[in-house]
């Protein structure tokens, strides 16, 4: 006693003398560390803490102990205002910690007595099981140096024994914390332990116990508590935690121990990870098990397309995932894949610009206010759209008035009418007895009355005890299923310890063949250890939830009730519905440009007729009557491609729209050649022969007509050549030109997709950039003979300038046709009247200007006569008049040469002149001045007189008779010419 009150006044002392300083001087004066320690004055060097003895206010120091020595009691003081220290009322010690393997005891148990640290002053209490006789010391004292009193005590087996032997179940409770479901399930499984135990054909010889703790949802005090569970006696055979957080870090842990582990409070889908949770199992059902329920409503309303939305979490990531697996393999494609953090602004608004319809949310009960809100702006709302939500929400949701939302309650009532939601069934809807021997409502009874009548609303994890209270019915049926094939083996469950892999591997396989009816329902697991349970389906109406619908899950059994209700006429299309609708021609422009076709046709027919008929006619025959039965032929078949052109897929069978196109292409190119073939070679023969030079043309007057046909034949091969590789290397098919999509004038959820049918090939823009070229090239040559040949006559070709009319008009008509109509493709009416009736124009033309006149000039002026009384009439005038034409031409540039050279002359005579004039007036001067001197007469002094008219000599003789060459001004008129010439010049 004498110690003890001389300790109080050593510690209590100093104490008491600084706070009477303290009082006077603010601050707190330095206290002395404990023994064996020491203290950590923060910001403050060894110099300041020496010479320093008032601390400041708010000052906190820290106590350290030497060696292997722990603080026991407060390790951190902090100076007050009134100028004490913190907690003084409770000492600090350093003291020795005794060894932890005290402890623990197999088979029994330990109480440490004062609960906290084994150091100095604190007492071990020794108790074996049932079963177990302790040898050794029941208590045991931890001494100042750190050593036990006594030795560790065992517990031996009882051979007497008759009683049960308990097997152990480390449980955590989240009784507090961020879901305190505890509060709940805690008297569930402990309910559920009561009746195991009381049975006698579940565990006959053994008795389950419930060693749990408060986890407090919190992963870093599970650590903690697990490792007290595990380091202290007794063995447990399993762990059962609650939270998803909690049962992550105990699942990944136990298979260092050989534990299984078993929740009934977790749902994260990360945890049915086989490789990374070996030995995982769970009552309740992986937030995955909506996504099943989910895709049987998908099919059952027809759905193939939806859209997602989430909140950026690891839960619903993982949700999402593998329901983007299970809809892929449904045939059901998510074409939007939207997620946010906390605003979901800018998610909602992509849902709506990709027009999604039906949308699965993921998110907790606080951003789906945020996320309806957004909705109900955006409009994403009604008749055209479904929303599914998780079914845990407060029934009420959506009334709470949230500040960190801006819309109205009303707002959110409108926007959320009609949602389905998907929520795991609980709590067995059918009234049925299981292995429990409980109804669902007769468990519901008995937990209220374990729970002193509390409000379930209340009590944290109510909804969830049904899978607690089955949890432990799982286990103990599994344990149970495992006593004989153990026994076979020569061992026991109370044999298993944290090496023994056997009786792990046993346990686990009677878990995942585990099968029974529960208080939740059937108790199922998958291959991930996951709860197979059912799912209820619930349907906004009117402001309040209604069932719709159940579905197992376990057996693709969908119970509907057949109640649901929509604001349209039923469920809406998962996207805005496309009709497809083809583009055909007009049949007014196609039976009308038909009618022109078929005139032409008609037209090209006569004059293909009349000029066979009248091919022995002079005039006719003058004309090169076969190439103008080509061009007839070429105007028919180009007006036959007019037909072909205007039948599409309203005429023909999609299978026989090729052959379509087959017909298009050879008409109008064997048509083209022919025709312009024919005209070219005319029009190429003319210039040919009247450009060259004379005796060239004389090698050629006498015309030969078949090479005016091969030259056609050549060029309707080369057609015929390039259209046969075309259509080998790269045949035409049908191909379909899609539209913009077009909405319809009705208040109707669809689309118009307008659809035109090509002929096209796969290199179609190569093929005729080559066939373009070629006949570009053609027509650009045609008009630049056609032009060079415009003032020629030739009685060989008589309507060569016809040709040449013709041949302009069908050049101009096609190098403007080309273009425009591959422009106009996509516009089949303007393409079809742009390219057939410049096809028809062209052939107009062609027909009236190379028939029409001669048909004409047969008619009025009779000359029907034979080649051959048109030769004896004529005789061979036309042949001299050409001849006389030619000497003319010839005589005519002979003069031009002579006026040429005489005008050169008569240049050089001029400058001569001009010289003689200047050397003339020099010498006058002179010739006076030698008068004045020495008085020369002037008949002697004056020179020889010069005129132009007595000078001849330098003259030509054809000048000799000019009267007047030389004018005043010295300058040479053209008239004075020899009148000889001038004849000859004008003959």
């Amino acid at each position: 006693m004498e110690q003890l009150l001389f300790l109080i006044i050593f510690y209590l002392l100093p104490t008491l003398i600084s706070s009477i300083h303290n009082s006077t001087t603010g601050g707190c004066a330095i206290i002395r560390p404990p023994r064996d320690g020491g203290i950590r004055y923060r910001g403050l060097t060894q110099e300041q803490i020496r010479n320093v003895q008032i601390l400041p206010e708010d000052y906190e120091i820290e106590y350290i102990c030497r060696g292997s020595r722990i603080i026991v009691g407060p390790k951190v003081r902090k100076c007050l205002h009134n100028g004490t220290w913190t907690d003084m009322n409770q000492l600090s010690r350093c003291l020795l910690v005794c060894p932890r393997s005290w402890m623990s005891l197999e088979n029994g148990r330990v109480a440490l007595q004062p609960p906290g640290q084994p150091v100095e002053g604190t007492a071990l209490h020794y108790s074996c099981h049932a079963g177990f006789l302790l040898e050794g010391f029941s208590i045991s004292h931890c001494t100042k140096l750190g050593k036990w009193d006594s030795l560790k005590p065992f517990c031996v087996y009882d051979s007497n024994y008759t009683g049960k032997k308990k097997l152990y179940i480390g449980a955590l409770f989240p009784m507090s914390g961020g879901w305190p479901g505890g509060q709940a399930c805690l008297p569930a499984a402990q309910m559920a332990l009561d009746l195991v135990n009381n049975r006698t054909d579940i565990l006959p010889d053994h008795e389950l116990e419930l060693i749990y703790h408060d986890s407090m949802c919190d992963p870093g005090e599970a650590t903690k508590l697990l490792y007290d569970l595990l380091y202290t006696e007794p063995i447990k055979i399993v762990l059962m935690p609650g939270c998803s957080s909690v049962s992550t870090l105990v699942a990944e842990a136990a298979r260092m121990w050989n534990l299984i582990v078993f929740s009934y409070g977790s749902s994260s889908p990360a945890l049915s990870n086989r490789q990374r949770f070996p030995t995982f199992f769970r009552t309740h059902p992986s937030a995955t098990l909506h996504n099943p329920t989910r895709v049987r409503l998908f099919q059952k309303w027809g759905w193939t397309k939806i859209a997602t939305i989430q909140q950026t979490t690891e839960v619903f990531t993982s949700t999402l995932d593998d329901l983007e697996e299970r809809v892929k393999e449904a045939g059901i494609e998510i074409s939007v894949r939207q997620s946010f953090l906390t605003d979901p602004a800018v998610a909602v608004k992509n849902l709506k610009r990709q027009d999604a319809r039906i949308i699965v949310g993921l998110f907790y009960e606080t951003e789906a206010r945020k996320v309806f809100c957004e909705v109900f702006k955006e409009k994403l709302y009604g008749k055209k759209y479904v929303w599914f939500l998780i079914g845990w929400y407060a029934d009420n949701w959506f009334k709470i008035k949230d500040p960190a939302i801006n819309c109205t309650v009303e707002n959110m009532t409108e926007a959320v009418e009609g949602h389905v939601t998907t929520e795991i069934v609980m709590l067995n809807p059918e009234t049925v007895r299981g292995a429990s021997n409980l109804t669902s409502q007769e468990f519901l009874a008995q937990l209220m009355s374990r729970l002193g009548g509390k409000n379930p609303e209340e009590t944290g994890g109510f909804q969830e005890a049904p899978l607690a209270y089955d949890a432990v019915w799982a286990l103990a049926l599994a344990l149970n299923k495992t006593v004989a094939p153990l026994r076979a083996k020569g061992w026991t469950l109370e044999d298993f310890n944290y090496n023994n892999k056997e009786i792990t591997a046993e346990i686990y396989r009677a878990l995942n063949t585990s099968s029974f009816e529960g208080v939740s329902g059937h108790v199922v697991f998958d291959a991930q250890g996951s709860r197979m349970a059912w799912t209820l389906i619930e349907q906004l109406q009117g402001g309040s939830y209604k069932k719709i619908g159940y579905y197992d899950s376990t057996k693709g059994n969908l119970s509907w009730y057949g109640n649901d209700k929509w604001i349209g006429l039923g469920p809406p299309a998962d996207q805005t519905k496309v009709i497809e609708e083809f583009r055909y021609l007009s049949q007014k422009l196609f039976v009308s440009v038909s009618v022109f076709a078929g005139l032409g046709i008609l037209l090209g027919i006569v004059c293909l007729s009349f000029n066979i008929y009248n091919s022995s006619v002079r005039y006719i025959q003058n004309s090169q009557p076969y190439l103008n039965n080509m061009t007839a032929v070429g105007c028919v078949l180009a007006l036959a491609a007019v037909f072909p052109l205007g039948i599409d897929g309203l005429h023909v069978h999609r299978s026989q729209f090729p052959v379509v196109c087959q017909f298009r292409l050879w008409l109008l190119g064997l048509g083209f050649s022919l025709a312009y073939g024919s005209m070219f070679t005319k029009i190429w023969w003319v210039h040919t022969v009247f450009t060259k030079k004379d005796e060239k043309k004389e090698k050629r007057k006498h015309l030969e007509p078949w090479k005016l046909y091969v030259t056609v034949a050549v060029l309707l091969a080369i057609d015929v050549l390039s259209l046969l590789i075309w259509q080998i290397m790269d045949p035409l098919h049908i191909t379909v030109e899609k539209f913009t999509k077009e909405a319809p004038k009705e208040d109707l959820d669809v689309l118009i997709q307008p659809l035109l049918e090509h002929c096209s090939s796969e290199k179609m823009n190569t093929w005729l950039g080559v066939v373009y070229g070629y006949k570009g090239l053609l027509l650009l040559l045609g008009i630049f003979l056609a032009y060079e040949t415009k003032s020629i006559s030739t009685e060989k070709i008589n309507d060569h300038r016809a040709v040449g009319m013709a041949i302009y008009n069908v050049a101009v008509l096609c190098m403007i046709t080309a273009p425009v109509t591959m422009i106009l493709s996509s516009q089949q009416d303007a393409s079809f009247a742009f390219a057939s009736l410049a096809i028809i124009f062209s052939v107009y033309i062609t027909l009236v200007v190379l028939f029409v006149p001669k048909i004409r000039r047969l008619i009025t002026r009779g000359e029907w006569q034979s080649e051959q009384q048109d030769t004896l009439k004529t005789g061979s005038s036309n042949n001299n008049d050409e001849e006389k034409s030619r000497q003319l031409e010839r005589e005519n540039r002979e003069l031009q040469k002579i006026i040429q050279e005489k005008e050169e002359r008569v240049t050089e005579l001029r400058n001569q002149l001009a010289e003689r004039q200047a050397l003339r007036s020099r010498r006058r001067p002179s010739v006076q001045n030698q008068n004045q001197n020495h008085s020369v007469p002037s008949s002697q002094a004056e020179p020889p007189s010069y005129s132009p008219a007595t000078d001849k000599r330098s003259l030509p003789a054809s000048f000799s008779n000019s009267s007047n060459l030389y004018q005043g001004e010295g300058k040479l008129s053209r008239n004075n010419c020899h009148n000889s010439r001038l004849p000859l010049l004008y003959k």
